[in-house]
């Protein structure tokens, strides 16, 4: 199973919502026919799950094979996803105890 934000940048890929992420992506698919094919069947049935974690899993590989495109692909979604104002916390590694993620918070947390 790929990384959570290797989905959600295959999501946001389906439904076209990042120009920049999406033209990164197509520049690097471009001479891999099967890659291709995968981020089309995204496009096309973007409210589909099985689409958007076959091309996640190819974007987890293309990562593995090109270190520049890794890079280039995580500093473009962070560029999309940050300019949403959404909350992003990042949790790696062994995870002991509770983690709370949150945004815009008015009131008490009580674990």
């Amino acid at each position: 199973m790929p990384e959570p934000i290797l989905i959600s940048i295959a999501a946001a890929l389906a439904a076209k919502g990042a120009t920049g992420l999406y033209d990164l992506v197509k520049r690097k698919f471009a001479k891999d026919l099967a890659a291709v094919a995968l981020l089309e069947a995204a496009t096309e049935a973007p409210e589909e799950s099985r689409p958007i974690t076959a091309l996640a899993e190819r974007l987890a590989e293309a990562e593995v094979e090109d270190g520049e495109f890794a890079e280039a692909l995580r500093t473009e979604w962070q560029k999309v996803s940050y300019s949403h104002g959404s909350v992003h916390n990042q949790v790696t590694g062994t995870v002991t105890g509770k983690v709370v993620q949150g945004r815009d918070i008015h009131g008490n947390i009580n674990l």
